[in-house]
């Protein structure tokens, strides 16, 4: 692993701990999801550009997607 796939992986684990813990409180099943699959993904992607695409459209997901 090097430097900037671990950076990649500490931002979209935070966003998606934001993205959780703000659709448990709010009850708000969009955001949860997204976000416990923000924290779970850079395990399984080895690519960088494949995880940062998959981490951009995941933290855009909520913001189009109201249910």
């Amino acid at each position: 692993m090097d430097a900037a796939r671990m950076l990649w992986i500490v931002v979209f684990s935070s966003i998606g701990l934001g993205f959780f813990l703000y659709g448990k409180k709010q009850w708000k099943i969009v955001p949860m999801t997204c976000g416990l699959v923000l924290m779970i993904y850079p395990c399984f992607v080895s690519g960088k550009v494949l995880l940062v695409s998959v981490g951009v459209v995941l933290t855009a997901i909520p913001y189009f997607v109201r249910l």
